[in-house]
């Protein structure tokens, strides 16, 4: 079963210093159709203003995942890690016991574009870690990129929960076909132009739950590039 969802149906607020879209559940946006999708909580597409950012505050007991789209974020956190993070890095934080970070765009004027990604761990109460990666354009280009992973396989992001996150770069027709083991879904984000799953056709900010399907065969469009993470979830 293949169950679409368009971007304008997503939760969106616009502070100004930040204009965010949210595919489940966040903050003052509640939809009880759209809480999560198995053990993904959360994906936000946030836009930071040059300048904008989020100050201190705590997290505990989620897996974090930072996908930058464009631009660069500041970050810091409680576990004495800071750094930028630019446009194909990936950051992962295991929030566990709690751990307490900012987010900052270090620029003055360029916006950062990013997906924000949060899944329920396999276990609470977790040692609070940090780990990052860079995923160059090339090592996404038509096919599928593992980021994330509960083994860390192909040098991803280790988180603690049975899932894996592909991210990649499609165009001029080329198709990917991706094979689910029985009993698991998956979930599909298109960050940025368009694809088709069979003859869904979904665009940037759409979305894709995908449930007792054995594969699904994804096709870039001819006209243009496109981006997209596919969750693989148990």
């Amino acid at each position: 079963m293949l169950t679409k969802r368009l971007s304008n149906e997503r939760g969106h607020v616009n502070h100004g210093w930040l204009n965010t879209y949210h595919t489940f559940s966040f903050a003052d946006y509640y939809d009880p159709a759209h809480t999560h999708f198995r053990t993904l909580r959360v994906i936000n597409e946030d836009t930071i203003a040059g300048g904008g950012g989020f100050g201190m505050h705590p997290h505990r007991d989620m897996e974090i995942i930072t996908y930058i789209l464009a631009g660069a974020l500041e970050h810091e956190d409680s576990m004495s890690n800071k750094g930028i993070i630019r446009a194909g890095d990936v950051q992962r934080m295991t929030a566990g016991t709690g751990v307490v970070h900012s987010e900052y765009n270090p620029s003055k004027e360029e916006p950062v574009h990013l997906l924000q990604i949060w899944l329920y761990p396999q276990h609470h109460g977790l040692t609070p870690s940090y780990e990052q990666r860079t995923f160059h354009d090339q090592e996404k280009r038509n096919t599928f990129c593992r980021i994330a992973s509960h083994d860390g396989q192909n040098d991803s992001v280790q988180i603690n929960q049975d899932a894996t996150v592909f991210a990649s770069i499609v165009s001029d027709g080329v198709q990917l076909k991706h094979h689910f083991i029985e009993g698991r879904a998956g979930f599909l984000q298109v960050a940025r132009g368009t694809i088709h799953v069979g003859e869904i056709t979904l665009h940037h900010g759409d979305s894709l739950a995908i449930e007792d399907e054995h594969e699904i065969l994804i096709t870039a469009s001819e006209t243009g590039e496109a981006e997209f993470l596919l969750f693989d979830l148990a």
